[in-house]
């Protein structure tokens, strides 16, 4: 008797334990609302997190955790591609949230060594784009580390194609044999459907939008300024470079969104 006693008041308890996870995770559950005005995102590009005066590309690690100290105490949302394809597919943002998507082209090692741990100090998600045949070589990623920050649920790794190549300068044919086999082998390695393509130096033909289509991928990412938007097309969008040197006033303009 008393052993069945104990079995219920267990089972009550349990499941107590269990309602009560149930309701904290869904009160964290974000929610999505559609939009009166058409979505606008900040994607925010970026390259190598390190100091080297005179290159604008590199952004040192120090102006680095400013911006992303400024993203977290202002509330900013962190968003990943398919978070991005969702907001402009249905014109929808998460509730009372301003948001921003974070990118890195070329998969330099110091993504790794400096960015990530800022990163995920705020918990903040990114996405790099990776030139699959640059990977372990000097000074770019290697292939444990991408797995590491595969693995962290911060990251997304999309592709910048396989050898960096302007698309504008390729054939039809050979753009997308750069799109697909580097699609394919983000795919194979990191068992997920890779859905964004960086473009190399953000250059593109008038083909390339369709032939990204046609490898597979939801969306593309071009160097063009601006706030990105569902009218430029969902394969030609637009993004916000980060300098070196940028004051917070600076970077709080490129992150804004309303005027």
């Amino acid at each position: 008797m008393l052993k069945k006693y104990h079995g219920v008041m267990l089972g009550i308890i349990l499941g107590l334990l269990f309602s009560v996870v149930s309701v904290n995770a869904a009160k964290s559950k974000t929610k999505w609302v559609t939009q009166a005005q058409p979505v606008k995102i900040p994607i925010l590009m970026y390259h190598s997190i390190e100091t080297r005066p005179g290159n604008s590309l590199c952004v040192p690690e120090n102006e680095f955790a400013e911006q992303m100290k400024y993203l977290h105490e202002q509330g900013y949302v962190t968003l990943t591609p398919a978070e991005v394809y969702h907001a402009f597919s249905k014109n929808k943002l998460p509730q009372d949230k301003k948001v921003v998507m974070l990118t890195f082209d070329d998969g330099y090692a110091n993504n790794y060594t400096a960015a990530y741990p800022i990163l995920k100090k705020y918990h903040l998600k990114a996405t790099i784009g990776i030139i699959t045949s640059k990977i372990d070589t000097p000074d770019m990623l290697t292939s444990a580390q991408l797995k590491k920050l595969k693995k962290s649920k911060l990251i997304s790794l999309v592709s910048h194609t396989v050898n960096h190549f302007e698309l504008n300068q390729l054939s039809a044919k050979a753009q997308l044999e750069e799109l697909t086999a580097s699609k394919q082998w983000l795919d194979e390695n990191f068992h997920q459907k890779t859905r964004l393509v960086i473009y190399p130096v953000g250059r593109y033909s008038e083909q390339t939008p369709e032939l990204a289509k046609q490898a597979g991928y939801d969306l593309g990412l071009t160097t063009h300024p601006g706030l990105a938007t569902k009218d430029q097309g969902m394969y030609q969008l637009h993004r916000q470079r980060v300098v070196l040197g940028m004051s917070e006033l600076g970077f709080s303009e490129l992150v804004k969104t309303a005027s």
